[in-house]
């Protein structure tokens, strides 16, 4: 299944009209983004703060992770403060995968920003992010605190972008949404003997990634149309629900 590294603003000193800073509210994003990519069976690694923008960057490079996402919020220029609105996502223009990954985000955060037209997928060379990660990286700008409506939306919207993005993330990886998130619990393996295949994604048709022996306990972490997001020894995917048993 897929993995990426997870990396909230960690600039305290970009202060929101209103109250609060960036690296606050961009983790509280990431923080409400957990729980959907537990149950939509995406791992993750999370930048921690206090980390410099060098030691995230080498810390995602040392992973082999399928995507670099990046969150922060935005300010115009000192002779446009508080005058812009929007959203921008950033790619590496010459990362194919990465600008896929940002035209999904931009497209599906129009769902949810109060004027989709301000929500634009931009090329960068210049953001450390996105050029100096191996992984495809994309970093959205998801609206502007120094504007009195941007930062407001932020603050009463947390939960739902957070959603989305895990929406997009899903779609970029070609997996079901699942929504809400759901507690893990544990199941067991009960079939005739055999193996019970765990998949890619939630057909039968698709990739065996792993398998589980008769018996074994393993986690589960959402359900979606008779198939069960499960990790077993450091193997995540989907596995038939009506071969596991629900014991807590």
């Amino acid at each position: 299944m897929a993995t990426i590294y997870l990396s909230p603003s960690l600039q305290p000193y970009n202060s929101y009209v209103g109250g609060g800073n960036e690296q606050e509210y961009m983790n509280l994003v990431a923080d409400a983004m957990e729980p959907y990519l537990r149950t939509n069976g995406i791992a993750f690694t999370r930048n921690r703060i206090g980390m410099t923008l060098g030691e995230v960057i080498r810390d995602s490079n040392k992973g082999d992770y399928d995507l670099h996402l990046a969150i922060h919020s935005n300010a115009a220029p000192e002779s446009l403060s508080g005058q812009l609105q929007g959203t921008d996502v950033y790619y590496y223009p010459y990362s194919s995968r990465g600008k896929r990954a940002a035209m999904l985000i931009a497209e599906n955060f129009k769902k949810i920003y109060p004027d989709p037209s301000k929500v634009q997928a931009r090329p960068t060379t210049t953001l450390a992010e996105i050029t100096k990660t191996n992984a495809p990286a994309v970093l959205i700008e998801v609206a502007y605190h120094d504007n009195s409506e941007d930062a407001e939306w932020i603050r009463t919207h947390v939960q739902e972008i957070a959603k989305n993005l895990v929406e997009s993330l899903t779609m970029y990886f070609g997996v079901p949404f699942i929504s809400p998130p759901q507690p893990e619990r544990v199941g067991v393996v009960r079939t005739m003997g055999g193996n019970l295949n765990i998949r890619r994604r939630p057909t039968t048709d698709s990739e065996i990634v792993g398998q589980i022996p008769n018996g074994a306990e393993t986690r589960i972490f959402g359900e979606t149309g008779g198939w069960y997001v499960t990790r077993y020894g450091n193997t995540t995917g989907y596995v038939r629900g009506d071969y596991i048993e629900i014991v807590r």
